[in-house]
């Protein structure tokens, strides 16, 4: 039978031109919409005909595209799957391009991987260890664990995030690495420097925890493994000290760091306040609003890769004198001197501050310097061991009542509503509940936690680096620096989602955890300190997204007790089988170098959180086991926001409800219609929307599992623009209540919050 054309000719890739065949996009409709078979692809067809023979020519190229913007049109609520039927369509193009540029018969949908790595070596875009630690035998050996059925797993928004961010290009932007390519050289680049008999074993592991979509690795990882540039690493947290020196040397060591792709946390509560003295002057300092305008022009002059700005967020102490400035640093009203539009602000706040809200009294603002130097002692330095009593109160009573120290005297609430005020406008200033922090900090014994990072996930210890000494020998110029603790993250998230329906968690945290401790050895920090640290601690964060893609899943209210109950038997089954691979790990390589005399060696970590052997978990053994043996990291769990991860991964935000069930994320030229994750008859029921649920109820769900992790937890809060004073701060006053160490945005349905990427694992 004859094929019937139109007047149309389609021009494919080599300048050849064929006419339209209503036969041929027929059969490949068929076959991209094969395991749809409910979707109404009749209309679809007809409608891309119709638009074609209006056309006299027609690239291959806009002929995919015009079959990809009609698919997404379709995507609804009652017909979600368009949305693979258009990733579909768009891994054909994928195909096309890569066999293109690398020379292959696109029919094989991928060509030969170790052709690709020798070629992105060649080309300065992969690293030559690829070459240098695999052979060739290997990385052909290796290449048979790709899958291109994984593909399918892609829904389109998170496929074109993946292609358009982290596959690798040519300098021309040309495409040449395919999704289980990215995947396949993120397990080699991890594995690399295990022991040979093992590692192609450990490798496949690797591969199969992330072509399953079971795990996602950190932003800088996915885009970074086995390339010549960028690091791995999430992000950074500094401290800054009360000198010049340190403040432009933490300046220039976080425009190193930023400009590898790392999100940054600086705490500036030692530096002194606006009218404190230096060198004896009186009235002088100009405070810390100067040095955050040097570093919001840090965060927008060096950018990441040309990926996108540098995100550095700043954190100041909520007894600090300059709080007031900082607070306003982010409105967009007032004296643009006094602005930092580019920062994102934190407030460091201990358990007294939100005594004296809750009872309307006072507070006292104090110099850090004169504190130093009338006190003989730093305020920030002090927490409370104890709930309603510790050091910290007693150091602030007795400044309060030292009559040499200049103080401000203010109503507690102002400050509050000074806080409320910006997070309705900007979103930001994030709370971080210093005292909750410091009571669980598994590594108490050799530092204290000033602040969080970019976001509010990372609680680690913190110190300045100190110049202790400059001086020429030899016609060099010879800097000696007491290094501080300057924070790292590796972070490393678990799909709930499909990892807990699957039951695969036991098999999954162990290689996830080992790519996770792998990250530390592997990675190559501009920051010297940052590298020393990191090897001090060997700190990782393994996180969650998913939650709400689960409970609708499993068939859970939000909104409900059955909800609280689980996410705390999750968490801690989680927490467990994190705790166990590190001490799995420690058996095998060692322990962290700060473990003796930590709370994981003395038992203080599990005897805090109340852990006993129960029906989910045998916490007891662990205890001794951990004791015995030791662990690999010195802080293990931190739950990210992954805000672009999980879109690939095809699911929700980490621990948060979504948005809405149905909703268009905004690219350049066009809008891609996004619908909740497994969205059907059963599911729909439980995909309340954020702005709709009661946040006591999240409260609830975050202060269970934050329970079982040792760091903290990117929570935000969704509100309504309408909402009153009175309940924002009820929901502050029930978060510190219920043990929540850091609360992330106030996003309310009138603001715009720029997403945070680097944390995004």
């Amino acid at each position: 039978m004859a094929l019937q054309t139109s007047n149309t000719m389609i021009t494919k890739e080599n300048g050849q031109a064929e006419p339209f065949s209503r036969e041929k996009l027929i059969s490949f409709i068929r076959r991209m919409t094969n395991d749809f078979p409910h979707l109404r692809t009749d209309d679809y067809t007809e409608r891309i005909i119709r638009l074609i023979e209006h056309k006299k020519v027609m690239s291959v190229e806009q002929l995919f595209h015009y079959l990809i913007l009609e698919g997404l049109s379709y995507i609804s609520e009652t017909e979600p799957e368009w949305t693979f039927v258009c990733a579909r369509i768009y891994l054909e193009q994928l195909y096309k391009e890569a066999a293109k540029q690398r020379g292959y018969d696109e029919t094989q949908r991928y060509g030969s991987l170790y052709d690709l790595i020798a070629t992105l070596v060649a080309k300065g875009v992969y690293h030559r260890f690829l070459l240098e630690d695999y052979t060739k035998e290997e990385i052909t050996e290796l290449a048979k664990l790709i899958d291109p059925e994984k593909d399918k797993l892609f829904a389109y928004i998170g496929l074109r995030t993946l292609a358009d961010r982290y596959l690798a290009r040519d300098y021309e932007r040309n495409l040449y690495e395919l999704p289980q390519e990215r995947f396949l050289i993120i397990a080699m680049t991890l594995m690399a420097k295990e022991p040979k008999q093992r590692r192609l074993a450990l490798i496949q592991e690797a591969y199969w925890a992330l072509s399953n979509l079971y795990m996602t690795v950190a932003t800088p990882t996915l885009a970074n493994a086995g390339k010549r540039c960028g690091q791995l690493s999430s992000c950074f947290v500094d401290t800054v000290d009360d000198s010049l020196q340190s403040i432009y040397d933490s300046n220039t060591d976080i425009a190193n760091l930023s400009k590898s792709g790392g999100g940054i946390g600086v705490y500036l509560g030692k530096i002194r306040s606006r009218g404190s003295d230096i060198k004896g002057f009186k009235g002088v300092s100009s405070g810390v609003i100067p040095w955050m305008k040097q570093l919001n022009n840090t965060a927008v002059s060096v950018d990441q890769l040309g990926q996108r700005k540098g995100a550095i967020s700043v954190y100041l102490d909520v007894w600090h004198k300059d709080i007031f400035a900082f607070l306003d640093a982010k409105l967009n009203n007032g004296d643009e001197r006094m602005r930092t539009h580019d920062l994102f602000t934190g407030v460091c706040i201990p358990d007294l501050f939100m005594e004296q809200v809750e009872k309307r009294g006072d507070w006292y603002l104090f110099d850090p310097h004169e504190v130093r130097k009338v006190m003989g002692f730093s305020l920030e330095d002090f927490y409370d061991e104890e709930k309603g009593r510790g050091s910290f109160r007693e150091k602030y009573w007795q400044c309060v009542q030292e009559a040499r120290l200049s103080k401000e005297k203010v109503p507690a609430i102002e400050i509050m509503k000074s806080i409320m005020r910006s997070q309705l406008e900007s979103g930001t200033p994030f709370m971080f509940y210093r005292d909750e922090v410091n009571r669980k900090n598994p590594n108490a014994h050799l530092g204290m936690i000033y602040c969080s990072n970019l976001c509010t996930e990372i609680a680690q210890n913190q110190s300045p680096t100190v110049v202790e000494k400059q001086y020429t020998k030899d016609g060099k110029v010879i800097i000696e620096k007491i290094p501080g603790d300057f924070v790292v993250c590796n972070l490393s998230s678990i799909n709930l989602a499909r990892a807990v329906t699957d039951d695969v968690l036991e098999r999954l945290i162990p290689i996830q955890m080992r790519m996770l401790d792998n990250v530390i050895d592997l990675n190559n920090i501009p920051v010297l300190q940052a590298q020393l640290t990191n090897q001090k601690y060997r700190a990782v964060g393994l996180g969650t997204f998913g939650w709400h893609h689960l409970l609708a899943l499993k068939g859970v209210r939000w909104e409900s007790d059955e909800a609280v109950e689980y996410a705390d038997k999750l968490y801690e089954k989680i927490a467990y089988l994190a705790i166990k691979a590190s001490m799995e790990l420690a058996k095998e390589k060692g322990s962290y170098p700060a473990f003796p005399g930590s709370e994981w060696q003395t038992g203080a970590y599990f005897d805090k959180r109340g852990y006993r052997r129960n029906d989910n978990v045998d916490w007891d053994t662990l205890k001794k086991q951990v004791a015995k043996h030791g662990m690999r990291n010195g802080y293990v769990l931190a739950v990210a926001p992954n805000a672009s991860t999980s879109i690939i991964a095809g699911s929700t935000a980490s621990i948060d409800p979504i948005f809405s069930k149905v909703y268009a994320e905004e690219k350049k030229d066009y809008k891609i219609p996004v619908t909740a994750p497994d969205l059907n008859e059963k599911t729909t029921w439980y995909y309340k929307s954020a702005y709709h649920i009661d946040q006591h109820w999240s409260i609830k769900q975050n202060a269970a599992r934050q329970r079982h992790i040792d760091q903290a937890i990117s929570f935000n809060f969704y509100v309504m623009n309408t909402i009153k004073a009175r309940e924002l701060l009820g929901l502050h006053l029930t978060a510190w209540k219920s043990g929540l160490k850091t609360t992330y945005y106030i996003r309310s349905t009138s603001s715009t919050i720029t997403e945070c990427e680097s944390c995004a694992s």
